[in-house]
């Protein structure tokens, strides 16, 4: 618990440094007018109406802006992933749950770089069971403590018939400005740190996410083709960049994302591209930069990696005090980028109110969004509406 509170605290103190030097805005009047890129015209400014013209064309467009100007790239390559059982720690739920922690050692070019999955699978019922990953960068997890009760709901989904999973940030690429590169950026793909469009940190998580998935389908008793990828905070951004460019997630899950998240960068409300930038500057690629107190100048924004992860589910949650994370934004950013599901993919996709109207959570077929009343956290009110999501998504779960 000392640890999560100076962690808390070290951030807190991050923060409010930063708002001294670069002052927030707070005020909706203050907001620029919107002018975002249409996502369903492509870079020769030709109308996007099929789904032959989306994936052929749009989306491969799309993604490569995202990675040229925003997260940088996501290598795909390697020599050979190998999966490993161990006994560390001891199961706190050994009723009702499996766990195995599984050691994921990758090669590449003679070099190997090693991470640790924890795994929780439902001892009753029959599986294989869909499984939710939670990217993890919380200070008590690093600490060896294996789940915080609602940050990782592992007793909830267990008991719903979910398998769950979930990995430190440490294992992949250190949280820190100075560390960031000391794993599977320098151990397998040390060439990215020369290129100003190369992996950062979200992309290195994003890499975990997928070799997490590797594993996902190797595990008889998890059912790989009904994942759900959640991150909340800087792992909700990775969440979605991970997803975007694998399409393995069944469903993805940012949680109070933000800034390179879920919000649209161009509101400039609450955390901006400057502010972020300087804070974090391991988290985004090189070029991302550019756009310091520039957002206008963004060829993209966030509404549009919201269109990537279609026609698979995806659902966004904000908190109404978190408005550094700016919760407007976010929903803005689900309302518009959702426009892809009827669109293209002929879905039905309906965010008819205002920001202001919202009382109860969205939850329908394909795109959902809630808010609920609190601070800047990931709580078990969240992941009982993430599961009332995906069962609608993925169907019930029969035990």
């Amino acid at each position: 618990m000392k640890s999560k509170i100076s962690f808390l605290l070290l951030l807190l103190s991050l923060t409010v440094n930063l708002m001294a030097q670069i002052p927030a805005n707070y005020d909706e009047s203050k907001v620029p007018d919107l002018i975002l890129p249409d996502p369903f015209v492509s870079l020769k400014g030709n109308p996007i109406l099929t789904v032959e013209d989306w994936e052929n064309i749009r989306r491969p467009e799309i993604l490569v802006l995202f990675e040229e100007n925003v997260y940088g790239q996501i290598p795909t390559d390697f020599d050979d992933i190998s999966f490993s059982e161990m006994t560390k720690s001891q199961n706190p739920y050994p009723n009702t749950a499996i766990l195995k922690e599984v050691d994921i050692k990758v090669s590449r070019g003679g070099k190997t770089h090693t991470m640790r999955l924890n795994v929780f699978i439902p001892k009753n019922g029959k599986g294989p069971f869909p499984v939710f990953l939670l990217i993890n960068y919380q200070a008590p997890y690093a600490d060896g403590k294996l789940v915080e009760e609602g940050f990782w709901a592992v007793k909830e989904l267990v008991e719903k018939g979910y398998a769950t999973a979930s990995f430190h940030v440490e294992t992949v690429a250190p949280d820190d400005k100075n560390r960031f590169s000391k794993g599977v950026i320098e151990r397998l793909y040390p060439e990215q740190l020369g290129q100003k469009d190369g992996m950062r940190a979200l992309g290195a998580w994003g890499w975990g996410a997928m070799r997490a998935m590797d594993y996902f389908e190797k595990e008889s008793l998890i059912d790989a083709n009904r994942a759900v990828l959640v991150g909340h905070s800087r792992s909700g951004k990775a969440a979605l960049w991970a997803s975007a460019n694998d399409t393995r997630w069944a469903v993805t899950i940012p949680n109070e994302s933000g800034c390179g998240g879920a919000a649209l960068s161009k509101r400039k409300f609450g955390e901006t591209v400057q502010v972020i930038n300087t804070a974090f500057p391991h988290w985004f690629n090189d070029n991302f930069k550019a756009f310091n107190g520039k957002e206008e100048l963004l060829p993209l924004d966030q509404h549009m990696l919201v269109s990537l992860v279609a026609p698979r589910a995806i659902y966004f949650s904000s908190a109404r005090e978190d408005r550094w994370a700016d919760p407007k934004g976010e929903y803005l950013s689900m309302k518009l980028g959702s426009r892809v599901f009827p669109f293209i993919y002929g879905k039905k996709v309906s965010f008819p109110l205002d920001f202001e109207e919202l009382k109860e959570p969205v939850i329908q077929p394909f795109a959902g969004y809630h808010i609920r009343e609190g601070e800047h956290d990931l709580t078990l009110e969240d992941w009982k509406s993430y599961m009332d999501f995906v069962e609608m998504n993925l169907g019930k779960n029969d035990k």
